[in-house]
């Protein structure tokens, strides 16, 4: 008995590898030396002190995450307009790619600010 064969396994390496791209670019820019962190940084520092969290590296943390969280959600805004212009109902491999432009726009000042730092 041969097993079923998936027909779409290719589909889903390709969204494999681009969704790695997505979640790569979008922890790129919620690192500290991208251009956004330290202006998330102070208006992170009073919403911090309501949830009891003093510690500066907690806060330097938890700005990281929703720097990045915040990325991968207005990164995703464009994908989103065209999956529901098509009418999709799940996400193609070209959403997915807008999804990933719209992540490299959002991330070109972090880029320029590592190249400037490293050069």
């Amino acid at each position: 008995m041969t097993p079923p064969r998936n027909d779409n396994r290719e589909d889903m390496l390709r969204k494999d590898g681009i969704f790695v791209g997505i979640a790569g670019m979008s922890l790129l820019n919620g690192m500290h030396f991208s251009a956004y962190f330290d202006p998330v940084f102070i208006l992170m520092k009073p919403f911090a002190a309501g949830f009891f969290i003093t510690s500066p590296i907690l806060q330097f943390y938890f700005t990281s995450l929703f720097l990045s969280a915040l990325t991968l959600a207005f990164g995703g805004i464009p994908a989103a307009i065209y999956e529901r212009g098509k009418g999709l109902k799940e996400s193609t491999p070209t959403s997915l790619w807008i999804w990933l432009g719209g992540i490299l726009f959002l991330t070109i000042p972090t880029l320029l600010n590592m190249t400037a730092r490293s050069g």
